[in-house]
């Protein structure tokens, strides 16, 4: 615990003052919001400074509504509301409506006023009040109409920050990205705050990769099976935001220790007949995306395939010893490898009003992988230092699926806040991972074949059903139930074949089969209370009962059925008018994902064999976050002090094969807890109107410990710790002529894995932008890496073996970029599905915290 304590140190913000204000104007006039310097409207209901007359009378009486979109029935959050004499002509009063669209005058003297709402995107709205002496005028829903100017018309005034911190969550807002033009979407993942990919697209949020990953808040099977093909599958021009939520609240699913991450898609935001076209081309990597857009009164409909190609090159070593009857064996081995891959996602979707206070959405979306590795292994193998074998190995991994996310939402609102939605998905992936080996002689000649031949499937059922209703005017009452079916299954064969022979079933390697099934039954409550000097709290609870039924080749898998009672507080404090103090709780469960449970025996390298475990438990963790964000003029801090344990925990291990002399096999087991604690610094900065740079700071001190067998044969404890530094530093400058320029660089530190360590890495990029004259297109050139690749050195131990592997990757990368639009553009809103379910924890990564 000492050394937990040793690691922070107390960091204390200076505070600014941030007001909100009209700007200039009478009736009809343009209210603008002021923003906090990032872009944001300040999340107070203050009144505005205004400039009131002074010598109008005051009353008793009251005028009160609520504001909304008239599109979608949903809030207008911060409207401008102010009163005007309508005589005079002059203000006599104003305020902001707060975030459910509730606004309140007080103190209003009998007379005849207009009331004027104003708010940013929305058409001005005047309404006629005759206030009568002593009696309160409510005027209830107030609808605003959506301005219907086309885009090219709108004059932006204000630049969107990079970072933005909400309530519950941090926004990274990708589409300012230039740099990540071209690339995917683990190129946008490596440059949010919080967030690490490796090269390989895994993801980890302060440490952990046990995370919960939606797309346009929904889940799907792609991610399901591994948060990294999913990553390669979506194109980094596609993505709108990235949002990170670290302290979920007990509406959403219990999965994902380490919080969610909800990457949004671009949408249609557009009324009318709209078709964007991006593309890039590059020496890594090309992509090419079109989507059609089509709005008109109630129907919108939404058509659009976006595809990408893949193409690299590494050059691996991996140095192992292991102990095997009082002899040392030493693998020294060497390999090329050359990655081709394509991946698409085509979706189709629609949403229609029923009525003003009820809509209906569907959508398709169709994802596709086709994920080829060639290598050319060279190993030379020692017992005591003697080399006794030399041979050569040619190896095609082949990693494909085809996946559908079918999603049906009805949703229905009361009025302002309170609404009720049932939602339905129907969600299928089918995955291939297969390789072929070819064995040679040292006069490469071919020896043997041998083929692994493996087929998964991914299906889940969800049902959701969600209500949620305001209490008075500071408190909020959520309640809903959900259901998940999934229904896995992993077939697995090994063949052999001869230099001239035909391949045959392999008798050391039997075929199996795994049927994996899990019914998920969910149910939560949530209650939001907010106090009059500002203070939240949203306090909730969610209790999931999980029932399993597995099989591998007739043979059943005991996995008793679970329930978990998941609590969750949230606590938001402002300070003054430009600072927020949060605290949070949450307990988090983890359940193994697809790859973790698949037994496939995976020896397409054959001195490093990875295996699943179909009997693994899910883990629980317990996470304690506090935080503190600032705005000081143009500059926006965020500092953060966390705190994890997780117990049950999936962890990585590897041991010393018993039949195959050098070898080593990693699978997945429940023997370790691991303690987290760190902090994450983070600030967005407008040197000027024009250029911009944020960055962050990550520090985390990271404690395993876990199970092992040592050369007795028995098995012992074991722990490994470290300290984990990494961070990000980007800036984005706009010039005169459409012209813009972008730089980003960021480091991830070595990362403890119970055994040993994961390497390392750095990258960075620069890109630069030219928009048209008619800001429908655009053109941009970007490179990452260019002065070289990246390296990274790993390293594994135990008392039976020695492991290190270093990977060099020539990820150099010169990519041009094209985008244009086509089509009238006007505002409108577009409907969200409720389905919000990833629960599982992907496979795909390397590492274990």
């Amino acid at each position: 615990m000492k050394k937990l304590i040793s690691i922070l140190s107390l960091i204390i913000f200076t505070t600014g003052l941030v007001s909100a204000q009209f700007g200039p104007g009478g009736p009809g006039g343009m209210g603008g919001q002021r923003g906090d310097g990032n872009g944001r409207p300040q999340s107070n209901t203050q009144a505005p400074t205004l400039n009131l007359d002074g010598n109008a009378p005051k009353g008793n009486s009251k005028i009160f509504g609520f504001v909304i979109d008239e599109t979608v029935t949903t809030a207008v959050e911060f409207a401008n509301v102010a009163l005007y004499n309508k005589a005079t002509k002059k203000v006599v009063d104003g305020t902001v409506a707060d975030e459910k669209g509730k606004f309140s005058m007080n103190r209003v003297a009998a007379g005849e006023y207009n009331l004027v709402i104003t708010f940013i995107g929305f058409t001005d709205k005047t309404i006629e009040v005759k206030v009568e002496k002593g009696k309160d005028n409510d005027l209830g829903v107030i609808k605003l109409a959506q301005s219907v100017k086309q885009l090219d018309e709108v004059t932006v005034t204000a630049e969107k920050s990079m970072i933005e911190e909400k309530v519950d969550r941090l926004v990274y807002n990708a589409e300012k990205d230039l740099t990540s033009r071209g690339g995917d979407a683990a190129d946008v993942l490596r440059k949010v705050p919080m967030l690490s990919v490796d090269l390989d697209g895994n993801l980890s949020l302060r440490g952990t990769s046990n995370l919960k990953v939606l797309i346009n808040n929904k889940p799907s099977t792609i991610v399901a099976s591994s948060i990294a093909d999913a990553l390669k599958m979506i194109p980094a021009d596609l993505i709108k935001t990235v949002e990170v939520i670290t302290s979920p609240s007990a509406k959403y699913d219990a999965e994902g220790s380490g919080g969610i991450i909800n990457i949004i898609l671009k949408k249609s935001t557009l009324q009318g007949l709209t078709l964007n076209l991006d593309s890039g081309v590059g020496i890594r990597g090309s992509n090419l995306s079109l989507n059609g857009n089509y709005r008109q009164g109630k129907l919108g409909v939404t058509l659009g395939g976006f595809g990408r190609a893949f193409y690299n090159k590494s050059y691996t070593t991996l140095d192992q010893s292991t102990i095997r009857g009082g002899n040392t064996i030493l693998t020294n081995q060497t390999a090329n490898a050359f990655d081709n891959g394509l991946f698409g996602r085509y979706n189709l979707g629609f949403d229609y009003d029923l009525a003003k206070n009820q809509s209906l959405t569907a959508s398709v979306a169709f994802g596709t992988r086709n994920f080829t590795r060639t290598q050319d292994y060279t190993i030379n193998q020692f017992t005591n230092n003697l080399l006794n074998s030399t041979s050569f190995r040619d190896v095609t991994s082949r990693d494909l699926s085809n996946s559908v996310d079918i999603n049906l939402d009805y949703i229905r609102t009361f009025k302002p806040s309170q609404e009720w939605s049932i939602s339905g998905q129907f969600s299928q992936n089918k995955l291939t991972n297969n390789f072929d080996a070819d064995l040679l002689n040292n006069s490469q000649e071919l020896l043997s074949r041998q083929k692994n031949l493996n087929t998964n499937f991914n299906n889940e059922i969800t049902l959701q059903t969600d209500y949620q209703t305001p209490i008075k005017t500071n408190q909020m009452f959520e309640v809903g139930l959900k259901t998940v079916i999934r229904q896995v299954n992993s077939d697995y064969e090994y063949r052999i074949a001869g230099a001239t022979g035909s391949f045959a079933s392999d008798a050391k390697n039997p075929a199996g089969l795994l049927n994996y099934s899990q019914n998920i039954a969910a149910g939560y409550v949530s209650y939001t209370y907010s106090t009059k000097n500002k203070i939240t709290f949203k306090a909730g609870t969610r209790y999931e009962y999980t029932k399993i039924d597995a099989n591998d080749q007739n043979k059943a898998i005991v996995i008793p059925a679970y329930g978990n009672l998941v609590p969750s507080v949230n606590i938001s404090k402002p300070l003054g008018k430009s600072s927020t103090l949060k605290l949070a709780y949450n307990n988090r469960i983890q359940r193994p994902g697809l790859q973790q449970l698949n037994p496939n025996y995976n020896a397409a390298n054959p001195q490093s064999i990875s295996i699943g475990n179909p009997s693994l438990k899910p883990e629980i963790s317990n996470n304690v976050e506090l935080s503190l964000s600032t705005n000081i003029k143009k500059t926006y801090l965020n500092m953060s002090v966390f705190t994890r344990q997780t117990n049950n925990s999936i962890t990585r291990i590897t041991m010393p094969s018993d039949t195959l002399p050098g070898a080593v096999i990693s699978t997945f087991q429940n023997i370790g807890k691991e303690q987290t604690i760190g902090t994450n610094i983070f600030g967005n900065f407008f040197i000027t109107s024009k250029w911009t740079v944020n960055g962050g700071i990550d520090l985390f001190y990271n404690y395993l410990e876990g199970q092992q067998v040592g050369l007795d044969g028995i098995s012992s404890k074991i722990s490994n710790d470290g300290i984990v530094i990494g961070g990000r530093l980007q800036s984005q400058l706009s010039l005169k002529n459409g012209w813009a320029i972008q730089a980003f660089g960021g480091y991830r530190g070595n990362r403890v894995q119970l055994q040993g360590t994961q390497g390392g890495m750095g990258m960075y990029s620069v890109g630069a932008r030219k928009d048209f004259k008619n800001k429908k297109g655009s053109l941009g050139l970007a490179v990452d890496n260019i002065f070289g690749g990246m390296t990274m050195r790993s390293t594994l131990t135990s008392p039976q073996f020695n492991q290190v592997s270093v990977n060099n990757i020539y990820n150099q990368n010169i990519k041009l970029t094209f985008s244009y639009k086509i089509g009238k553009m006007k505002f409108t809103e577009t409907k969200k599905s409720k389905v919000k379910n990833d629960d599982v924890k992907s496979g795909g990564d390397n590492n274990n915290n």
